[in-house]
């Protein structure tokens, strides 16, 4: 990598505007040279009819940070990233705070990324353990 950790959650907070990201208040906090953490609140509008949060929106935040990290690990003017599956297990419920998804790379090849992305709260229990793949696509070319 070639970024600061500013650089790189700059970055990656400015691109989640008007996205998805903004929706959820996903907000990218600390990177590392093999990681990429973003937390999200956890409040009636990430829940499930329960009054729990819904396990979509914890694939969200674990496919976001995933994908999120795979871009600095590629050329952007010539490669992009798309996840191409995502598996989760849910493991403690949580009804409010915030949580943390904490992405970090188990393979970095030239075609696929592997990604585990652990769902903590702030006590640092464990919500849910994910795993991301992500595929690295050549741009096509405009004419």
């Amino acid at each position: 990598m070639n970024y600061t950790k500013e650089q790189i959650i700059a970055y990656c907070n400015e691109f989640s505007k008007n996205t998805l990201m903004e929706t959820l208040k996903i907000e990218y906090i600390d990177a590392g040279e093999d990681f990429l953490t973003a937390k999200m609140p956890v409040n009636p509008s990430v829940h499930q009819p329960m009054g729990l949060l819904h396990g979509g929106a914890s694939a969200a935040l674990a496919e976001s940070v995933g994908s999120a990290a795979s871009h600095f690990f590629i050329n952007a003017k010539e490669q992009e990233v798309r996840g191409i599956e995502i598996s989760a297990n849910h493991l403690k419920s949580i009804r409010e705070g915030v949580v943390f998804g904490t992405a970090k790379i188990i393979h970095k090849g030239k075609s696929l990324h592997l990604w585990e992305i652990k769902i903590t709260d702030e006590a640092g229990n464990l919500i849910s353990l994910c795993k991301l793949t992500n595929i690295v696509l050549e741009k096509k070319k405009t004419e």
